[in-house]
């Protein structure tokens, strides 16, 4: 199959060296520089140039705040029957713009990034694929997932989005309260040393994206419950409440079970 990649950052270069060996891989990157450790694939600058290359699938792996622009940046130069599909962790506006369209689609979302994942092994990792995509499109990154041993759930863009406000907004939030009250330690423990790594490594993530997963129409509910926790938890601090303590902690354990 022939693959147009938008994008050569982190996801966009994970998909060009995975697809490369078995698929014709083009992937357009309007900045050089991030080419130039793109291998096995055709290099492109310019759009004009997926004409000539005519792909059957496009995967939309430009930054978040760009993803509904590149697809606009291509369109013009796809053959009709071209698939478009995306990995964005957010589907705001997606979902309209492919109804907005008459072209096949597939939207999916890999649940790992190179920040934390290891991309030798995926074994623990998922990744969802959102279920009003076309059959076809549906069938390729299904394929693709589980060749590499990635867990696969099939979600609506509605589910996807709730998904998302859990297990995205709250550990980024919990990680930024976290990290928006700490102070430079000269001989940190284990536990804040472990903290701090996630911390950086979410804040080396792009702004937009925090933005975005924050945003979700569904973060607040999940912000609630934090806030309503930590209340409680204060509460019992505070009263030195040691059964109350005791039954918090019982509560914990049986959901990390």
């Amino acid at each position: 199959m022939k693959i147009l990649i938008l994008g050569a950052g982190k996801m966009g270069s994970f998909f060009a060296d995975v697809l490369s060996f078995d698929h014709e891989v083009a992937v357009l990157e309007p900045d050089p520089r991030k080419l130039r450790f793109i291998y096995n694939t055709q290099r492109m600058t310019d759009a004009a140039e997926v004409e000539t290359f005519a792909p059957e699938l496009v995967i939309n792996a430009a930054t978040l705040k760009y993803t509904i622009p590149a697809f606009e940046s291509v369109l013009p130069y796809l053959p009709a029957t071209c698939i478009l599909s995306d990995i964005a962790s957010v589907k705001t506006g997606l979902e309209e713009f492919y109804k907005e369209r008459t072209r096949p689609y597939v939207s999916t979302h890999p649940m790992f990034g190179p920040t934390f994942a290891s991309l030798s092994d995926l074994s623990t990792q998922s990744a969802i694929i959102i279920s009003e995509s076309s059959h076809l499109g549906k069938a390729f990154f299904r394929d693709l997932y589980h060749h590499l041993k990635l867990n696969v759930f099939e979600y609506s863009f509605r589910e996807h989005d709730e998904t998302i406000a859990y297990s995205l907004s709250i550990p980024f939030a919990s990680t930024l309260v976290f990290a928006s009250v700490m102070k430079h330690q000269d001989a940190p423990g284990t536990t804040f040393k472990k903290h701090m790594n996630i911390a950086q490594g979410l804040l080396s993530e792009d702004d937009f994206l925090l933005s975005e997963i924050l945003f979700n129409p569904y973060t607040p509910g999940q912000l609630t419950n934090i806030r309503e926790k930590l209340k409680e938890l204060l509460t019992i601090v505070e009263q030195k409440d040691n059964e109350g303590m005791k039954k918090f902690l019982e509560e914990v354990r049986k959901n990390i079970e």
